[in-house]
């Protein structure tokens, strides 16, 4: 961990250019502060990249897809298997991040990075660091080296999109558990009771939801992971595709690349990513709010506010696919609205 610490280097926002917009802003033809969020945000993406007139045109996806030995315990509706015959229905055009990716013109990367089986498809980026997580009812679901290694394979696809030209970067993920896994990291370092952050995931049935969480707390009790120690967290009771994206954010950051954060385990991995070097949060933008409870306690770890609140709870980065457009509308509101003084129109104080 200590070798990749020390090639990562996230550069302060830029806030000069961030007044000057908010500046160029107020002289645009409408009330002030009329826009609202959106106003705020094409200023956040401003100070993120360093430009008055951000690109985030052309967006990527990157899908990280991975399974959890924690299915073992019965905690997921879904078999462990789904997750290797989703990511054959990503590769075949099938998915929902498919359809979104393609209505925004994402690129689409999909990442086996620890898929239970092989699965030979031309397509797919082999990245597996190993097959599946272990149990971390039972032990722990990773050695620290895998950890860090998987971070690596993370930074290393997110920086190879970045040298293709993407300009702003959404992080998905596919693995039956993960919803157990994030909310284990979630109690591990918010310390909160695990009643708060377990939700239906998948679609469990409320009567199981109960049996979740025991075997979570249970599980923490045993593996007793350090709060303050995002490797030791990983690798007790962390999850392949999370520490990819967290990796992936990482890379983002360092290279002033705005990152979509998604739902509740992409914000797992946001929190992982922070802990790795806090300054990675000044360049993300919260997609929408998930049903998943968990996703509340993360967004105010991270000092987020949701663009989108629309019941979703898919994952695969969908619901940060879905609020791209919004990003596009704030960098279009400065490229192309006319100030009081070039329309000729009157201004207020005039």
């Amino acid at each position: 961990m200590e070798n990749l610490l020390r090639t990562i280097h996230i550069p302060k926002l830029d806030e000069r250019i961030g007044a000057h917009v908010q500046q160029y802003i107020n002289s645009l033809t409408k009330p002030l502060g009329s826009l609202g969020r959106l106003e705020g945000l094409a200023v956040e993406l401003a100070k993120m990249t360093g430009d008055p007139f951000p690109d985030v045109s052309p967006p990527g996806v990157i899908v990280f897809a991975a399974d959890h030995g924690i299915t073992d315990e019965g905690v997921s509706a879904y078999p462990q298997e789904v997750t290797g015959q989703m990511v054959r229905n990503f590769l075949n055009g099938g998915a929902a991040i498919n359809v979104f990716s393609k209505s925004i013109n994402a690129s689409l990367y999909i990442v086996d990075i620890g898929v239970a089986s092989d699965i030979d498809e031309e397509e797919l980026i082999k990245k597996k660091v190993r097959y599946g997580t272990a149990n971390f009812h039972k032990e722990n679901a990773m050695s620290p080296d895998e950890a860090v290694k998987a971070i690596e394979v993370g930074y290393e696809q997110a920086q190879k999109m970045i040298n293709e030209g993407v300009k702003c970067l959404i992080l998905g993920e596919m693995g039956i558990g993960n919803t157990t896994t994030s909310s284990a990291i979630a109690a591990a370092v918010s310390e909160q009771d695990i009643q708060k952050l377990v939700g239906t995931g998948t679609g469990i049935e409320k009567d199981k939801i109960q049996y979740k969480q025991q075997i979570i707390k249970s599980a923490l009790e045993k593996r007793n992971p350090r709060a303050d120690d995002p490797i030791d967290i990983l690798s007790k009771i962390g999850g392949l595709e999370i520490a990819g994206m967290a990796g992936a954010m990482l890379a983002a950051a360092s290279n002033r690349i705005p990152i979509l954060v998604d739902g509740f385990i992409s914000a797992t991995a946001a929190l992982i990513a922070k802990m790795i070097s806090s300054q990675v949060v000044d360049y993300m933008i919260m997609g929408h709010r998930s049903v998943e409870p968990g996703h509340d306690v993360l967004i105010q770890l991270l000092g987020k506010k949701p663009l989108l609140d629309l019941e979703m709870r898919l994952g695969e980065g969908s619901g940060a696919a879905v609020s791209f457009p919004i990003l596009q509308s704030a960098v279009l509101m400065v490229k192309e609205m006319a100030t009081f003084e070039t329309a000729q129109v009157s201004n207020k104080e005039q």
